[in-house]
């Protein structure tokens, strides 16, 4: 066996050598936006902590490309082995994305005792464990801010702050994307196609905006959060998901004569030691500060057993933010590097179980097609008590053919819902289910 004492450790640089070189592995838009900050800030970062940030080393797939910053030719690379491997550089910032190469890169740095800077949510969303383990036999470094709200700082307020804190619930609008859209269909009306042609035409959604639309992008950010903040094993299989594809303009104006806004939040909760995460669009009062969250800034509501309810606010998305916060982990793993120490690890060893989202207690919205004619709210009636949902208020749009129901219903069971959907989409007098949105309200969670 191995002892504590031959555990391999990270080498702790000299007070007296300087700077601390930093090898970037990508140079994008949030790459370039570390390479600006780091030349237009090195020398207050300097003056402020003492020691000296400089690029050593930069690797990107073409040296023809122009970037968006002053960088001197010679650094750049096409051989981000090259990077990893150099001795001369101290720490490594994996900007690139996706799972390979940036996971082989991350664990042969780790492996040399390399700290790592990472911003990439969907490595650490599926495969974290595996790097965390490697992080943690070398007493290394692997920090990942910038994976989750932007510049918002979040990651290191749950570890730290909150480490002693019981976490119940985080909640929150981690998308900027999703977000603008749906800023622009409540505020101006658009369809989802035109307020996603827009976002793109601004540069806060990419050519195939499916990531972000369709939720996986929240989705990996809610696994991590919900990983760190109760302290077990999350992925992002394990976190139920429903992108925006299917909000109407129609949506929006119910939503509005109910006193609701929809947002596309993330849930986490801890519950009779059961974890439950999920991603989809919701109603919620436009009383609560989320609602109030537009165009593509986040916000992450934290409810802990003492502290109450934290917000988190501000640039979910975008080179400038979120090169911030991997500036934050450079100097952290700086820090390190030059007196010693290491950040505490997140990487938990338990796996509570997951609660089936069939179990969900939250209020739902129907939007219905009928015929017009006596005893279709019997009917539709039946088929909500036959389930033991709860009607909360029901109007009726149009006449004739053409007749609409708004349902909301009380707090109902997730399953017991989809069994009472599954009823109203037989009934003869139900022309179509034409949207379904649930409730986050006082009632329902």
């Amino acid at each position: 066996m191995t002892s504590e004492d031959d555990r391999p450790v990270a080498k702790v640089m000299s007070p007296k050598v300087d700077p601390v070189r930093i090898g970037l592995l990508g140079c994008g838009i949030v790459g370039s936006a570390v390479c600006r900050q780091l030349q237009d800030n090195g020398d207050a970062i300097a003056r402020r902590t003492g020691m000296r940030l400089e690029l050593g080393a930069i690797a990107v797939r073409s040296l023809a490309k122009d970037r968006d910053c002053s960088v001197p030719k010679s650094l750049f690379t096409t051989d981000p082995a090259s990077v990893v491997s150099d001795p001369d550089i101290h720490v490594v910032v994996e900007v690139i994305g996706g799972i390979e190469p940036a996971r082989t890169l991350i664990l042969e740095a780790l492996q040399s005792g390399k700290p790592v800077v990472t911003a990439n949510k969907e490595l650490i969303s599926t495969l974290g464990s595996e790097l965390f383990r490697a992080a943690a036999s070398t007493g290394t470094d692997l920090l990942f801010e910038a994976a989750v709200g932007g510049g918002i700082p979040i990651i290191r307020p749950l570890r730290d702050s909150l480490a002693g804190e019981s976490v119940a619930r985080v909640v929150g609008i981690l998308n900027g994307t999703t977000n603008f859209v749906l800023t622009r269909m409540w505020e101006e009306g658009r369809s989802l196609h035109d307020a996603v042609a827009e976002a793109q035409e601004l540069g806060y959604a990419e050519r195939d905006p499916s990531a972000d639309i369709e939720g996986y992008d929240a989705a990996a950010k809610t696994a991590i959060l919900a990983s760190i903040a109760f302290d077990t094993r999350i992925t992002q299989g394990d976190v139920y998901r429903e992108g925006i594809s299917r909000i109407t303009p129609s949506d929006m104006k119910f939503a509005d004569r109910l006193g609701y806004v929809i947002k596309l939040l993330s849930i986490a909760e801890l519950s009779g030691g059961e974890v439950q995460a999920r991603v989809h669009p919701s109603m919620i009062p436009k009383s609560h500060p989320l609602a109030s969250v537009r165009d593509s800034f986040n916000a992450i509501f934290v409810e802990g057993e003492h502290v109450g309810e934290l917000m988190f606010f501000g640039r979910g998305a975008g080179g400038g933010p979120t090169a911030t916060s991997v500036l934050a982990d450079i100097l952290e793993a700086a820090r390190h590097l030059r007196f010693g120490g290491q950040a505490p690890s997140v990487d938990s060893t338990r796996k509570l179980p997951i609660r089936s989202f069939d179990e969900t207690c939250t209020q739902y919205y129907l939007l219905l097609e009928v015929v017009d004619r006596p005893g279709v709210l019997a009917k539709i009636a039946s088929c909500f008590g036959a389930h033991g949902v709860s009607i909360a208020s029901v109007w009726q749009e149009g006449h004739g053919e053409a007749a609409q129901l708004v349902i909301v219903t009380h707090t109902a069971r997730e399953k017991d819902f989809q069994a009472t959907l599954h009823d109203l989409k037989a009934l003869d007098v139900v022309s179509g289910v034409i949207s379904v949105l649930r409730v986050e309200d006082e009632e329902g969670g």
